[in-house]
């Protein structure tokens, strides 16, 4: 798999990688308004995160097949403080026909080198829900800890949800 910041020109990829996996991100995800993930709502986003007037608060990475291009993955570091806190969040979500292949892990691990050695940043979090198992698996074999619980942390398709609070630190900070 090949691994790449987002630019604007992959609006049509990411829209057909949400149009794939509708249902099977359903569950994880906070709801979308209809036309959220069309070529055009993806463009416009694009434009701004990739803008360098953008939000600089955020980094969004996608994973593709060398074939044909398509996404196999995506993962963004959201959040980002600077300063004395020097962390983000990590969010990430996989096709539904790469799941448990590896593709998702390799991804993460990018995203997380990347964090550390060109943002420089100290922590990075990601939280799951706790019937997410494949979540908790993921971060555990990337070596995230748990930090604790969150009660009715995020709104995922209108149902206030628990999550499980976990980070990774920079091994080259102490």
């Amino acid at each position: 798999m090949d691994v790449k910041i987002v630019s604007p020109d992959d609006a049509y990829r990411l829209s057909k990688f949400y149009e794939a996996n509708e249902l099977h991100l359903r569950a994880w995800e906070p709801a979308k308004e209809k036309g959220f993930h069309s070529v055009k709502a993806w463009k416009e986003r694009l434009q701004d995160w990739c803008s360098p007037q953008g939000n600089a608060m955020s980094v969004h990475f996608i994973s593709t097949t060398p074939e044909g291009g398509e996404v196999a993955a995506t993962c963004s570091l959201t959040n980002i403080a600077r300063g004395p806190f020097m962390a983000c969040h990590m969010g990430y979500s996989v096709h539904q026909q790469y799941e448990g292949k590896g593709v998702m892990k390799a991804l993460c691990q990018n995203v997380i080198n990347y964090a550390f050695e060109e943002l420089s940043l100290n922590r990075v979090m990601a939280n799951y829900m706790p019937r997410n198992h494949r979540s908790a698996k993921l971060l555990q074999s990337l070596g995230f800890s748990i930090e604790g619980e969150a009660k009715r942390y995020l709104q995922i398709n209108g149902v206030w949800e628990d999550h499980v609070l976990t980070s990774l630190l920079n091994p080259g900070n102490t």
